[in-house]
């Protein structure tokens, strides 16, 4: 696919003539995007079932307290993936640049997919492995899709947004596949090949990235930043009172008045952010709670037997099918009868329709709880009902965030939208470890009250939000500006 479409021209719309095509280092980065994605998800959407079945099996006797502690364990370890781009990116930008650190970061990610194939039995060892990961991962995601945009200057930009899409694509092809194979590898050939093969497929990822190594637009790290964000926070804060004006008019003066404004921006966002980590955590317990909920399900599907964590292939290849079919189909249609689907909208009603699908498994998960047996396809009505509200929360939300704050403070509007997953799977973790819920039908249906009230808070602060738009100004090309999107919705990288 790679020698195809990397000769794939842009043409002239007057004479025909070739105008601009992809640099040649870029399917080194897809293809090193298609592999890492592959290794992440493999591992990722298998580790509940592991910590239940296998690593906590003969430690922890009673099946409800192993389970809550697997989802506990596997929540943490999502809020580290998303955590850790702060680093990543604070190593980047000030230190290595985007092409080292990734390296880097991608030989410890390997070193983590290594500890996880050798050491099953051993929790020392598997969590050593699992922090190695979420490092690796987390460190190297607001580097990569940045590192994609500095391949292209003025005379080819016209080609980042294809490039992109490719991205994208590749992104959820590696999810889509690795749901479905790798939770078959884990029944038929045990955790050392389940855990191995996406080990071996993050060092195929590192090896395609670093044969690229002689053709990149590496730019060089800035170094430290007199006016970022928390430079003018500290500034403001530690300044004498003034009378009129806000706090943060304090740092004027020291600071320059786009970084002040910025920061007014950056904390503008943070309070529509403030309700957000409460949709990542019922999002994420899809590999947590819902795969615990097939295990319970009936999954033969004719003559085949589905295991509780391939479902999760649903979600991938329903992102690839929604967000087509809203961009062309729906939002055009509300729009022509009058109804503008406004970020902010589309972002309250996805947090509604989250609240939905939980509504839904829980009322599956009372049917079992009577003793009906119930086939695992059950759970493909609540799969496309949450896949949509991630379409309008997820990828909606990156597109608002990076509007609504200056070019110098894109960056740190980024990170704090990856922190927003952070502290809704710490929040999923805290419930699993005091384990409150006498049953699972109670948890699923307290989340999805939970997010019903952060909707309508959610609502409420959009409505007195004041969009404020801050887009590259046509005049003043700036490299790489344009194409600087977070990794999109349906993984989130």
């Amino acid at each position: 696919m790679g020698a195809h479409w990397v000769t794939v021209r842009a043409m002239s719309p007057t004479s025909g003539a070739p105008k601009a095509r992809y640099p040649k280092q870029i399917p080194y980065i897809i293809g090193n995007e298609a592999a890492e994605r592959f290794s992440f998800y493999g591992m990722r959407n298998i580790l509940t079932v592991f910590l239940i079945n296998y690593l906590l099996l003969n430690e922890i006797g009673d099946t409800e307290a192993r389970t809550q502690t697997a989802k506990a364990t596997f929540h943490l370890f999502v809020s580290g993936v998303y955590f850790f781009p702060l680093l990543g990116g604070y190593l980047a930008d000030r230190f290595l640049g985007k092409y080292r650190t990734i390296l880097y970061l991608s030989v410890l990610y390997c070193v983590g997919h290594l500890f996880l194939a050798l050491f099953e039995d051993n929790k020392a060892g598997f969590y050593s492995g699992l922090a190695l990961i979420a490092l690796g991962s987390g460190g190297i995601k607001p580097c990569v899709s940045a590192f994609v945009g500095d391949q292209f200057d003025e005379s080819n930009k016209e080609l980042v947004k294809g490039v992109f899409g490719l991205f994208y694509w590749i992104i959820n092809f590696g999810s889509f596949f690795a749901s479905l194979l790798i939770p078959m590898t884990l029944t038929k050939y045990g955790p050392a090949v389940a855990f191995g093969i996406p080990g071996l497929l993050m060092l195929i990822a590192t090896i395609i990235f670093w044969a690229g190594r002689n053709h990149y637009v590496d730019v060089p790290p800035t170094g430290k930043n007199p006016d970022s964000f928390l430079k003018v926070v500290f500034t403001a804060l530690r300044a004498p009172k003034t009378a009129g004006g806000d706090w943060l008019s304090r740092a004027e003066g020291r600071h320059p008045a786009e970084s002040v404004e910025g920061a007014r921006a950056v904390f503008r966002v943070m309070g529509i952010f403030a309700a957000i980590p409460i949709f990542w955590a019922l999002f994420d317990q899809k590999a947590s709670t819902w795969v615990v909920q097939a295990t319970q399900m009936n999954l033969n599907v004719g003559s085949f037997r589905l295991e509780p964590s391939q479902l999760q292939a649903l979600n991938p290849l329903m992102v690839m099918l929604l967000i087509p079919l809203n961009s062309f189909v729906i939002f055009p249609w509300l729009e022509r009868r009058g109804w503008s689907p406004t970020a902010l909208r589309r972002m309250t009603a996805g947090m509604f329709i989250a609240g939905i699908s939980f509504v839904m498994v829980g009322m599956i998960q009372v049917s079992m709880d009577t003793g009906r047996d119930m086939s695992v396809l059950w759970q493909v009505a609540p799969y496309l009902v949450l896949t949509l509200s991630e379409v309008l929360v997820s990828a909606t939300g990156l597109e608002f965030a990076y509007s609504q704050a200056p070019r110098e403070m894109k960056g740190t509007i980024m990170s704090f939208w990856n922190l927003t997953v952070t502290i809704g799977n710490l929040l999923v973790a805290g419930v699993a470890a005091i384990n409150i819920f006498e049953s699972t039908s109670g948890s699923l249906f307290f989340y999805a009250a939970l997010i019903f009230l952060a909707a309508m808070v959610f609502a409420f602060m959009a409505s007195r939000y004041k969009v404020r738009d801050y887009y590259q100004k046509a005049s003043v090309p700036v490299l790489g500006e344009h194409s600087e999107p977070t990794d999109p919705g349906g993984t989130r990288a």
